[in-house]
């Protein structure tokens, strides 16, 4: 089991979180998403590595920017 975790910025709300939520369960491999619009902590657990960049796409996608942290 692999956790990888991110800073979000923008996220205001429980929808922000939802959001988010939804656009990285959306990518292969991920098994779990923790998001927090309160701490803009966005915790990815998975099998196996998932790359990064996905995860930071998956979040623009949803209208947020994310960085590794």
């Amino acid at each position: 089991m692999t956790t990888t975790e991110f800073q979000v910025t923008g996220m205001t709300c429980g929808h922000c979180e939802m959001s988010v939520r939804k656009e990285v369960e959306q990518i292969a491999g991920v098994e779990g998403v923790a998001v927090s619009a309160q701490t803009g902590r966005l915790v990815v657990t998975s099998a196996g590595a998932v790359d990064a960049a996905d995860v930071i796409a998956a979040v623009d996608e949803a209208g947020y920017a994310a960085v590794a942290a």
